[in-house]
Order: structure tokens, then C-alpha cells, then sequence
């Protein structure tokens, strides 16, 4: 099987060989940390003890900066941490992610986040597909896709005191067309990663390699469930 782009300073096509060390552990993490964020999730939302926790102004911002932090550390810091250090980072952000978002099973019904979440999958899986497939380099819109994103965060700060049901509705049609482009793009950067040569003798770089490359197709898939939600779903 070969996924049409070629491996920089080589002439061949990438094969499925050279990119299945990486790929597997990469979604692998990144299936074990949207389990551990919708537990965490769920768990909050049936505990009394939790709930209230999550209505704690003061702890929820704990746990934003503490996210915040996790995320920084995982993505400058990963060369110099050791694999177990940064899978239980990772985990510990999928958690406080799950603790964070829980507030959502509150404000939306369980049909509507079903959907968004079936809805987000089939993108996710579609544009996953492209990036894999396709003979783009999808790095030529890396630009257009940060700029993108820099501008959702900026209006949704604004709306923040505007409170606009239709900017938001805006914010989240373009938050959808970003992240769905994000997807393909960091997918293809993490396959292209992939294929770097000697990268299977190396154990301890595939799987700190794979938990960078999943909390990167973490973000975008969550995000995008967001959006997606935020357009589709319907309030109780």
C-alpha cells in the first residue's frame, strides 16, 4: 500500500511499512485519551462531589492553566521527556479536558452530542483518508489554516462581551471548515514524519513521537466536535 507522497531525499513512494510503527501508536493514544476524557467526562456529570467541583470558578481555572501547561510541556519538551513522563501527561490533560468540557452534557442533549460525535468521526476518517491519499502538499495552506485559527480565537474573545448567538453561529461554521483542514494538514505532517528513516530502531522516539502526533489529532478532533455541536445541537 502506498499513500503518494515521497519521502524527502528518496525517490520511492511511502510504503505502509515505513509509516505503521508511528501510525499505530499514534491513533492508538489518541483513541485511549478520547476514552479517558469522555470517563472523566461522564463521571463528573453523575458524581454530586464532581459536579459541584465543576462549578468551582476557582478550580475550573486550576484545571484550564494546568491544561494550558500540559500542552506546552508535551509539545517543547517532549525530546527531553521520558515516554512514561509524557504518556501520563497526556492522560492527565485527557482528563482535565473530560473534567473541563463535562459542563456540555449539561447544556446539550444526548441525541444532539451522538450526532455531532458520529458527524465529527466521519469527517475526521474522511479527511484522514485525503491526507493519506492525496499527492497535495497540504503544507502550501499551513498559513491560510494558522491565520484561520488566530482569527476564530480573537472573535470568540470578542463575543465573550458581545454575547452574539449569530456571531457564534459564524464562529463555529468557520471553526468547522479550519479544524477540518487541520485535520488533513497535521495528518499528512505526521504521516511524512512517519517515514523518517532509522525511526523503528528507535522504541522510546515512536512512542514519545506517537503521543506528540496524538495530542495534536486529539485537539483537532475535539474542536471540531465542538464546532460541530455548537451548529447541530440542540439544548435541553
Amino acid at each position: 500500500m502506498n499513500f503518494g507522497n515521497r519521502s524527502e531525499g528518496r525517490g520511492n513512494l511511502l510504503s505502509y511499512e515505513q509509516v505503521r510503527p508511528l501510525l499505530r501508536w499514534t491513533y492508538a493514544w489518541m483513541v485511549l485519551g478520547l476514552l479517558v476524557t469522555a470517563a472523566v467526562g461522564g463521571y463528573t456529570l453523575s458524581n454530586i462531589t464532581m459536579r459541584d467541583l465543576r462549578f468551582n470558578s476557582n478550580i475550573v481555572l486550576f484545571a484550564v492553566i494546568a491544561e494550558f501547561v500540559l500542552v506546552i510541556a508535551l509539545s517543547w519538551a517532549m525530546p527531553r521527556l521520558a515516554p512514561s513522563v509524557a504518556a501520563l501527561m497526556f492522560l492527565a490533560y485527557s482528563a482535565l479536558n473530560g473534567f473541563t468540557l463535562s459542563v456540555i452534557g449539561l447544556v446539550y442533549t444526548s441525541e444532539s452530542m451522538v450526532a455531532a460525535f458520529v458527524t465529527t468521526a466521519g469527517l475526521f476518517g474522511a479527511m484522514s483518508v485525503f491526507a493519506f491519499t492525496t499527492n497535495i502538499d497540504l503544507s502550501r495552506f499551513r498559513g491560510i489554516l494558522f491565520i484561520g485559527l488566530i482569527g476564530i480565537l480573537i472573535a470568540m474573545v470578542v463575543n465573550i462581551f458581545l454575547r452574539s448567538e449569530s456571531m457564534m453561529y459564524l464562529i463555529s461554521i468557520f471553526g468547522v471548515v479550519i479544524f477540518t483542514g487541520l485535520t488533513a494538514y497535521d495528518t499528512q505532517k505526521i504521516k511524512n514524519m512517519a517515514a523518517s528513516q532509522g525511526l523503528d530502531s528507535n522504541p522510546d522516539m515512536v512512542t514519545k513521537l506517537s503521543i506528540y502526533s496524538a495530542l495534536i489529532l486529539y485537539l483537532d478532533f475535539v474542536n471540531l466536535f465542538l464546532f460541530l455541536l455548537r451548529l447541530m445541537g440542540r439544548r435541553r
